[in-house]
């Protein structure tokens, strides 16, 4: 009985990483999750973590998300994930439930880009861009493809950006191991910016949470809480003194939330 108890309330929990990352930085949260008896598969977008593609070649979104869809397709049609977006993993959180509403239970943002159903991510990219204080990047390197004005088309964290503002709350070590395994990342801005990309029907129709990270250097508080009052999730939590990187500076505390949060929608 217990066994079939156990089986009963696993859930398969689903990781988008953000920008400049890869599946690797997830190992701390994936392990407590684990632990606890549940399915976890960490996506390697392309281009990221250890995909040998360098950003030339992952030039367009759907090679960047590829890895992402072509999972998604392979999920038997009956099953549903808990897909948990971070930071930049957000807008793919946000087109996989477009693309695949029936397999999603709910769709978790990290601190992360949670794009409105009735504007192109490429709106919010804009907006987040807009509201960064001024010197807020600090030594991340960018390309400017669209023009001066318009947001950046890629982006690699410097490692002072690293150490003081994307790592802020995170152990030494941590720090030690982005630093090695960071790599740049398009941001896709003109491809987000298609009015196709998400709809009310079906992205919109989906079940959302997000989760407020106190104390985050890379997407502060007043864009968190932006989004949030400009399209209400089903949903608000909060992890406090968490930083940006939750994942790694808050694992069990942040695999408690994700399981109650997956329970609760399944």
């Amino acid at each position: 009985m217990q066994t079939q108890h156990m089986q009963q309330q696993q859930q398969h929990f689903v990781f988008v990483h953000g920008s400049c990352h890869g599946a690797w930085c997830w190992f701390k949260l994936a392990a407590k999750l684990k632990a606890a008896g549940q399915r976890v598969t960490a996506i390697e977008l392309g281009g990221s973590g250890i995909d040998t593609r360098r950003l030339e070649e992952v030039r367009l979104v759907s090679e960047y998300l590829k890895p992402l869809m072509s999972f998604m397709v392979s999920l038997p049609e009956e099953e549903k994930v808990v897909l948990v977006g971070h930071s930049y993993g957000g807008i793919g959180t946000s087109l996989a439930m477009e693309r695949f509403p029936t397999k999603v239970s709910v769709g978790i943002f990290l601190s992360a880009y949670m794009p409105h159903h009735d504007s192109p991510p490429a709106v919010l990219i804009q907006e987040y861009f807009k509201r960064l204080p001024e010197g807020f990047a600090m030594d991340c390197e960018f390309t400017f493809e669209e023009g001066p004005e318009q947001p950046p088309s890629s982006v690699l964290f410097g490692t002072s950006f690293l150490k003081e503002k994307a790592y802020s709350n995170c152990d030494l070590e941590d720090v030690e191991l982005a630093m090695a395994l960071v790599k740049p990342s398009w941001l896709y801005y003109k491809e987000m910016g298609s009015e196709e990309l998400i709809t009310k029907e079906r992205y919109g129709s989906g079940k959302r949470v997000f989760i407020v990270c106190e104390g985050d250097n890379v997407v502060p508080e007043e864009i968190q809480k932006w989004m949030i009052s400009n399209y209400e999730p089903n949903e608000v939590k909060l992890i406090e003194e968490a930083g940006h990187m939750a994942m790694l500076t808050k694992p069990q505390e942040l695999s408690k939330m994700l399981q109650e949060i997956a329970a609760k929608y399944n």
